[in-house]
C-alpha cells in the first residue's frame, strides 16, 4: 500500500508542500523513518529528531519551516492530531486474517451471515445468531445464540459475546473483551453485615454468617454505533434490564462495566475503570484511568473525573472531579497544597507555643 503525498494531503484536506510525487507506504516516529516513510513531526520538539532518521517527507504543525529540516516534502494539517486519525486509517493493514469464513470456523445452521462476512479460524457462531454485512470476525471468537451484530464491525481475537447482546453498527471489539457475562448479584436469606454497616456507616450489628444466593441475569447488553471496546473489557448484561452502552462511546482496556449500568454518548472510559451495578453515566463523560464509580449512582453530562477518582455519590454535569472521596478538583488541589503546608504549620506552631511558655515562665 503506497500513496503520493499529494494523495495524503488530498485525503486529509491538508496542505501539501514540495515534491508531491514521493511516494510513502508507512508512518514513522522522525527519529525511526525511512525513505519511504512520513515522520510524524507534529510538534518543534518532535522535529528536532528528524535529523537521526532519513525521512523525505513529514507531517509537520503549521508555520513549520519544512525546507529547513531537511526535507523534500511535508504535510501541513492545521490540527495535526485530528489529522492522524485519517492517516492512520488509511495506512492501516489490517490483522491479515484473508477473507471468507475459515474452514475451521464452525457456524449453526440458523445462524445468518450477511454479504461479506469475514470469519476467522477457531470461531463459533451460535444459533440464531446474526452477523451484519462486512463484519470482520477474528480467530476464536466466540458469539452467542441469538446475538445481533449490525453491519462493519471488527471483532478482533478472542472476544467473547454472549447470548441475546446486540451490537450496533461499525463497533471495534479488541482482544480478549466479553460482552454478555452474568452481573456479580449474590443475596443472603437475612440482612447481611454488608447491610447493616452500610446503613450505619461501620457498625455490622450482630448478623449471623451466610451463604450467598445467586441471582440470575436475565437482562442482556445492548452497545450503540461506532463504540469501541478495549482488549479484556468486560461488560456485564443486566438483570432484568439490559445494560447499555451508548453510541460512540470509548471504552479502554481493562475496564469494567457492571450490571444494569447505563453510559450515554461520546463518552470516555479510560483504563481500569469501574463502573459498579446500575448506575447511570452521562453523555460526553470522561472518567481517567482507575476511576472507580460505585453502585447506583448517577454521573451527569460532561463530567470529567481525573484518574485514580473514587465516585461514592451522584455528581451533577458538568463537574470536574477528582480524589477519594470525588470532590471538585480545584478544591481537591487546593487541599492538598494545605496538605504539603502542614509540616510547616506543625514546626510555627511549635515555635510559637515555645516563646509563649517561655514569656509565661519569665513572667
Amino acid at each position: 500500500m503506497a500513496y503520493t503525498v499529494k494523495q495524503i494531503a488530498e485525503a486529509l484536506g491538508a496542505k501539501a508542500l514540495g515534491a508531491l510525487d514521493i511516494e510513502i507506504t508507512a508512518l514513522a516516529e522522525p527519529q525511526d523513518a525511512s525513505a519511504t516513510d512520513l515522520a510524524l513531526a507534529t510538534k518543534p520538539a518532535y522535529a528536532e529528531a528528524l535529523g537521526q532518521g532519513a525521512a523525505r517527507a513529514a507531517m509537520l504543525w503549521e508555520g513549520a519551516d519544512w525546507q529547513a529540516l531537511g526535507l523534500e516534502a511535508a504535510i501541513i494539517a492545521p490540527r495535526p492530531r485530528y489529522a492522524m486519525s485519517h492517516l492512520t486509517a488509511m495506512m492501516d493493514i489490517g490483522e491479515g486474517w484473508g477473507d471468507g469464513v475459515h474452514p475451521t470456523a464452525v457456524i449453526h445452521p440458523e445462524a445468518k451471515l450477511a454479504a461479506g462476512v469475514h470469519i476467522g479460524p477457531l470461531s463459533v457462531i451460535g444459533a440464531g445468531a446474526e452477523i451484519g454485512a462486512g463484519c470482520r470476525i477474528g480467530p476464536q471468537v466466540s458469539i452467542g445464540a441469538d446475538a445481533r451484530i449490525a453491519e462493519d464491525c471488527l471483532i478482533r481475537e478472542g472476544v467473547r459475546i454472549a447470548a441475546r447482546v446486540k451490537i450496533g453498527a461499525r463497533v471495534i471489539i479488541n482482544p480478549g473483551a466479553v460482552l454478555g457475562g452474568d452481573g456479580f448479584s449474590f443475596v443472603t436469606p437475612e440482612p447481611s453485615q454488608v447491610e447493616h454497616a452500610r446503613a450505619s456507616l461501620g457498625d455490622q450489628g450482630d448478623a449471623a454468617a451466610q451463604s450467598y444466593a445467586r441471582i440470575h441475569s436475565l437482562g442482556s447488553v445492548r452497545i450503540g454505533d461506532d463504540v469501541e471496546i478495549g482488549a479484556n473489557a468486560a461488560i456485564d448484561r443486566g438483570t432484568i434490564r439490559d445494560t447499555i452502552i451508548g453510541d460512540r462511546t470509548k471504552i479502554d482496556t481493562l475496564v469494567m462495566v457492571a450490571h444494569n449500568v447505563v453510559v450515554g454518548t461520546d463518552t470516555l472510559l479510560c483504563g481500569l475503570v469501574g463502573v459498579a451495578g446500575s448506575s447511570r453515566i452521562g453523555s460526553n463523560v470522561v472518567l481517567g484511568g482507575q476511576v472507580g464509580v460505585g453502585d447506583n449512582l448517577f454521573i451527569g453530562d460532561n463530567v470529567i473525573c481525573g484518574g485514580g477518582t473514587k465516585v461514592l455519590s451522584n455528581i451533577p454535569a458538568g463537574r470536574v472531579m477528582l480524589g477519594y472521596p470525588a470532590m471538585k478538583m480545584d478544591a481537591h488541589v487546593e487541599m492538598y497544597k494545605g496538605m504539603r503546608r502542614l509540616s510547616r504549620l506543625y514546626k510555627e506552631v511549635d515555635r510559637l507555643k515555645k516563646a509563649v511558655f517561655n514569656q509565661s515562665a519569665s513572667d
